[in-house]
């Protein structure tokens, strides 16, 4: 069965209140279990730091009339950025600094993103962001999925919560960009088979997520290809010190492939929907297009006319210098730690470091 039919089946199941749709034989299971008491002992070797918190107001330089926008980040320990340091390195950290640079308006972050969390936790993490009704964000991004697949959480039952989160979100006025379920193949201590079936189960919950977000109004954003080939060819460089979390450079990789379509969901990227052949770009039949996102780096996929959805790739581009974010105004001298950082914004509020630039421009990708 091909992926985009498995794909719509899970999205169906969840969309409708149906059992599990198994993507692997139990033959298969057998030997992915095995494997992974193998790999347990190899992975996450070393010890993630706790997740830095970012929250807090980038680019206050950027004055004007225009409020601040609200920019909410929900998902797992991805969402969260496990395994590095600094706030300014976390994927918030990041999006908030390039939104305020090409919005040229304050971005207020609010990252409630838990390092473990599963699909079923977006329930909570959405009554968070939508408990002050003050405070409803503009654009959202969620990052979920890898924990399921590693939970053997049943499919239906991921993309089911996944889409609840989005309704709810696009019910309250918020835009939602969701990065797909990473390509656990990546995993540097993984082995055959275990790596060949965790790249297959994790391509087949991306494609699902993205059917079941696409169709409550959310864009989605392929991670799993994006980051597959870089992971492989530089583990030492894009995983983190547990060999599992990305380090400061896979999370910058992450968040400048989700930028493109966080700007363009609130209209401020240059580019428009409308499709470019030459970049390979079409409008396919909802499942089709998100089979065909799975495996390709950073391809974007939104709604059009149903059944159909828009194939994007969108350019990503240089940005310009980033401006020295501060605490925001409510904060209170006894919220600073000891080295007069502030918990809510972190280093990246007051430096504006987006990774390790220190201020200066990071280089997009080229597609």
């Amino acid at each position: 069965m091909s992926r985009a039919r498995v794909a719509r089946r899970i999205a169906a199941g969840a969309a409708y209140g149906g059992g599990s749709v198994g993507l692997l034989g139990a033959a298969a299971v057998g030997v992915l279990l095995a494997e992974v008491q193998l790999a347990k002992r190899q992975v996450g070797g070393g010890t993630a730091p706790v997740p830095p918190s970012a929250d807090g107001r980038y680019g206050v330089a950027f004055t004007g009339p225009a409020e601040p926008l609200r920019l909410g980040l929900l998902g797992d320990s991805t969402a969260a950025g496990q395994g590095v340091h600094r706030a300014g390195q976390t994927p918030g950290a990041l999006l908030a600094s390039g939104l305020a640079a090409v919005s040229e308006r304050p971005v207020d972050l609010r990252n409630v993103a838990q390092p473990g969390a599963r699909s079923d936790d977006l329930e909570r993490q959405v009554s968070l962001l939508l408990a002050d009704t003050s405070r409803t964000p503009d654009v959202c991004v969620i990052m979920i999925g890898a924990n399921d697949v590693t939970h053997r959480i049943p499919a239906t039952q991921s993309v089911r919560c996944l889409a609840t989160a989005v309704r709810r979100l696009r019910t309250a006025g918020a835009e939602v960009v969701v990065g797909t379920c990473p390509d656990l193949g990546t995993i540097e201590p993984v082995y055959q088979p275990l790596r060949w079936l965790a790249r297959r189960v994790s391509r087949q919950l991306a494609a699902a997520q993205t059917i079941g977000s696409v169709e409550q109004g959310g864009r989605t954003v392929s991670l799993g290809d994006l980051l597959g080939p870089e992971f492989e060819a530089n583990p030492r460089e894009l995983f983190g010190p547990d060999n599992y979390h990305p380090s400061a450079e896979g999370y910058a990789t992450a968040a400048m492939a989700v930028l493109p379509t966080l700007c363009a969901v609130l209209g401020l990227w240059p580019e428009s929907d409308r499709l470019d052949g030459a970049r390979r770009e079409d409008m396919l039949p909802v499942a089709k297009a998100a089979s065909q996102a799975a495996r390709e780096a950073g391809t974007e996929v939104t709604a059009a006319r149903a059944p159909w959805a828009l194939l994007k790739h969108r350019r990503r581009r240089r940005l310009p210098a980033t401006t020295e974010p501060h605490p925001q105004p409510e904060l209170h001298e006894e919220e600073t730690g000891e080295a007069g950082e502030t918990r809510g914004a972190g280093r990246a509020a007051e430096t504006g470091e987006t990774g390790e630039s220190h201020g200066e421009p990071r280089n997009l990708p080229a597609n």
